[in-house]
């Protein structure tokens, strides 16, 4: 009897999704019965080990899909729509800007769950046998950035070409891609920060946002900085046959790959544990899921996935056993009443 009300439930769910997917445009007919989560390199590994415990403890449900397309390509394939074609989840490493959240309204997508699952540290590393380079957000802007501070482009060849305390060697970046989450990090939490060390840019930003969103975000392109896609440990592999460059990735990678790389210090702040989930580290930042509450009672155990997080999140849970910092406490009681009443969020505090 209980195998029957199973399959009567999971059925209803699937027919729940295909009309939804009539609603939304080009659904019809379309079922799914299985999570489907799109986005951050730096949540996949995350949510690849709650998939893994979900289906432990949920005899019988499929594993999740989980896709890594960063955090910019995953937003726009969850908003594109509601209904079995598009994503349940989108996994991200920034929090949800309000262009995609006006996107995903445009597209039908108009109740969206934001869960924090944790705290992350955008890390810069370097081989063991690296140079020891100690950095800071104004000698990353000057180093990387296309035209720093609106005077011209960037003629800088060595890290000392820019900081005489520093080494002369070339500079060599390997960073996220634009579409990625961990680019955005780079951009908000250690560029802008630099690129504001000049009075004229805060200036700037009051009188031409996109000229100074430019000026001191978009980063040179002439090798300095190598885009090595959503592939966080190809960049781990290109500092171990280049141990005069740095790497940019989530605080978890450097983690995992102690035995080879070393931290590069921001601020003379090291990237560990405790300097991410205290706020101390320049580099941290919230990690967070989005999920469509349309799609809640349509796609069979699409809570149980969010409960698997929530049990699985506190500072001695399997999460942080993969690398992932938990949030403080208040944080980690907040998402875990978000994810209980799923509760949705309303886009007033985005930027």
């Amino acid at each position: 009897m209980k195998t029957f009300a199973l399959l009567a439930a999971t059925t209803v769910s699937v027919l729940s999704l295909a009309a939804c997917g009539d609603q939304s445009g080009g659904g019809a007919g379309q079922t799914r019965d299985q999570i489907r989560a799109v986005g951050s390199s730096t949540v996949y590994p995350f949510a690849t080990a709650v998939a893994e415990l979900f289906v432990q403890s949920n005899a019988g449900m499929k594993s999740p899909i989980i896709e890594s397309t960063g955090t910019g390509g995953g937003m726009k394939l969850f908003c594109a729509g509601v209904g079995a074609q598009h994503p349940d989840i989108a996994d991200a490493s920034r929090r949800m800007k309000k262009a995609e959240f006006d996107m995903c309204a445009a597209n039908g997508v108009k109740d969206i769950i934001e869960v924090q699952i944790g705290v992350d540290g955008l890390a810069f590393a370097e081989s063991k046998q690296g140079p020891g380079l100690k950095l800071t957000p104004k000698i990353v802007y000057e180093a990387l950035a296309a035209n720093p501070y609106g005077k011209g482009p960037n003629k800088a060849q060595t890290w000392k070409d820019v900081d005489p305390s520093l080494p002369a060697i070339a500079i060599s970046v390997f960073g996220p891609p634009s579409t990625s989450g961990t680019r955005d990090s780079l951009a908000e939490l250690i560029l802008e920060k630099g690129c504001q060390s000049d009075e004229a840019m805060k200036a700037l930003k009051e009188k031409n946002e996109d000229e100074y969103k430019a000026t001191c975000t978009r980063v040179r392109e002439d090798g300095k900085y190598v885009d090595s896609g959503e592939n966080d440990n190809l960049i781990v592999q290109k500092l171990g046959a280049n141990p005069n460059a740095v790497g940019v990735f989530g605080f978890s990678f450097l983690e995992e790959n102690k035995d080879s790389l070393k931290d590069v210090p921001i601020n003379g702040v090291e990237a560990t544990y405790e300097t991410v989930s205290t706020g101390q580290y320049p580099g941290a930042r919230p990690l967070y899921i989005y999920v469509k509450k349309a799609h809640m009672t349509a796609i069979p155990g699409l809570q149980g996935f969010l409960n698997a997080f929530a049990a699985n999140w506190s500072p001695d849970g399997p999460l942080t056993k993969r690398g992932m910092v938990a949030a403080p406490e208040d944080v980690r009681k907040a998402n875990a009443e978000t994810v209980k009443t799923l509760t949705v969020l309303d886009g007033s505090q985005l930027k």
